[in-house]
């Protein structure tokens, strides 16, 4: 299997070469934004916001602090946390310290996930390059070859065509799937932080008033 995969690469060229490159860089983005979005910046957001809601209600906001600082590298604990501090004050002080918390934790939930787009798009256009030029060589190989060697010349070009294009979307179609499933999970850290800040937000300033909680609504 391994000298099949060989000969598939080396039969395919020197275009060969940049698209795995371009895979390389595919995979240690993958692996990068799976261990932080994951294992770092994501958390059972609502079992943490039951948890917040209790202590808030209670009125222990050192506390419902600390429950934060436990989770120091998820993003919403962050959020949450910058509007709990603010707990005491005006409403606006409250929505100023989520907002300002919210445009720090949130370009590093998004960052490097729209690279696996370039990456599949780059991995596809160096696979259709090598397809043109091995058709290029083909043409050349019928109209130029000796005839003796038309064939061999014939089959190296096919090959250049044919390998380039297939390694180019085996690189390509799983970079996409991964684009496409690590933006939902962006998207679903980042619907959580907007939503659990919000109600955050309405709970600390009806928290004083004996209003109903905004989480349990």
């Amino acid at each position: 299997m391994l000298a099949g995969a060989a000969k598939f690469f080396v039969d395919g060229g020197p275009f060969m070469w940049p698209i795995a490159i371009t895979s390389v860089f595919g995979v240690a983005i993958m692996v990068e934004r799976v261990i932080f979005l994951f294992f770092k910046y994501n958390i059972n957001a609502n079992q943490f916001m039951a948890q917040i809601q209790k202590l808030v209600m209670a009125n222990n906001i050192d506390r419902a602090i600390k429950l934060c600082n436990a989770a120091p590298s998820a993003a919403l604990p962050k959020v949450i946390k910058a509007g709990l501090t603010r707990a005491n004050k005006g409403e606006i002080e409250i929505a100023n310290a989520i907002e300002e918390a919210s445009l720090e934790v949130i370009p590093n939930i998004t960052k490097r996930t729209p690279t696996l787009q370039a990456v599949s798009n780059v991995a596809t256009m160096l696979g259709l390059l090598g397809t043109i030029m091995g058709l290029i060589d083909a043409f050349d190989a019928v109209a130029k070859a000796p005839p003796d060697q038309k064939t061999t010349m014939l089959t190296a070009a096919i090959a250049i065509a044919m390998n380039t294009t297939a390694f180019g979307l085996i690189v390509a179609i799983p970079t996409i799937a991964a684009y496409v499933f690590l933006n939902n999970t962006v998207k679903k850290i980042i619907d959580e932080i907007d939503q659990y800040s919000v109600k955050l937000q309405n709970l600390l300033v009806s928290r004083g008033k004996g209003a109903q909680s905004p989480l349990d609504r």
